[in-house]
């Protein structure tokens, strides 16, 4: 094994992991209530909303339109966006009414089964949206730990740093299900956990000279932007609405995309 290759493997695990310091934000948070539960899916919203449109859709295109040129690049990656929003709807569908209810409701109780209910789905399908970013994310941060370690310290520090509150956004709704602050802990660290998985793939890709074709990752970060505004728009916004009558939750939107916008930049810096 390359002497860069723990160096850069630990660092893709440590960002994977920052996952869980979101988490702890709600472990250790007071008895819930309402409005605390409306900022906070509005913000796990904005966050979703914000790096797919600034960093996940732009980067897929950039990935597509290097072989196929601007204006074909766009396309696919266009497409594959929709893709990905369809096909989370279609999933979204198949789902039984009683556990998935299409429309907003009237402003429900958290002690409600049904509400539980609700909340612990948003909870795993934000956890599943989150681990397919996150897993081609483990790659490039992988592969650029092992070539340059001294910039994959930097970026790894900013992944984990945005990673935060993609934390927030699994464990927040699944606390408000279950009242377990464990199980919201365990399921936000593993929502973290797809990035080393992505850094071994990365490296099993590597070494047997196969590397992931850009047209490849374009479509599928593409697709997972899909996924994401999908679920933000259709699932976290929606929620945090019914929890709040005022404007909590566009509140908790803007402050999502805030601190998103501000992680991107360290992220690019």
């Amino acid at each position: 094994m390359e002497p860069s290759v723990p160096l850069a493997l630990g660092l893709t695990v440590c960002a994977g992991l920052a996952t869980g310091v979101g988490s702890l934000l709600v472990y250790f948070a007071r008895t819930p209530n309402t409005r605390v539960l409306s900022v906070a899916l509005g913000f796990s919203a904005g966050v979703m909303v914000f790096v797919s449109f600034a960093e996940i859709l732009p980067e897929g295109t950039a990935l597509l339109v290097e072989p196929a040129g601007r204006v074909g690049g766009t396309f696919q990656s266009w497409i594959a966006f929709f893709v990905g929003m369809i096909g989370i709807a279609i999933i979204d569908r198949l789902v039984p009414e009683r556990q998935n209810p299409h429309a907003p409701r009237a402003r429900e109780a958290c002690e409600r089964p049904e509400a539980r209910d609700r909340l612990m789905r948003v909870g795993i399908v934000a956890a599943a949206a989150i681990w397919i970013h996150n897993f081609p994310e483990g790659m490039a941060t992988f592969a650029s730990a092992l070539e340059h370690p001294e910039i994959g310290v930097t970026i790894a520090l900013a992944v984990a740093i945005h990673n935060i509150p993609e934390g927030i956004a699994v464990s927040m709704p699944v606390l408000y299900a279950t009242g377990s602050r464990k199980r919201a802990l365990v399921l936000s660290a593993l929502s973290g956990l797809s990035e080393p998985v992505g850094a071994l793939v990365g490296y099993g890709l590597i070494r047997l000279f196969v590397p992931l074709e850009g047209a490849v990752l374009g479509w599928l970060l593409s697709s997972v932007a899909g996924i994401m505004v999908f679920v933000s728009l259709d699932e976290l916004l929606p929620s945090a609405r019914e929890y709040d009558t005022g404007h909590l939750a566009i509140y908790g939107l803007i402050s999502g995309m805030i601190v998103m916008a501000g992680s991107l930049l360290g992220l690019d810096a």
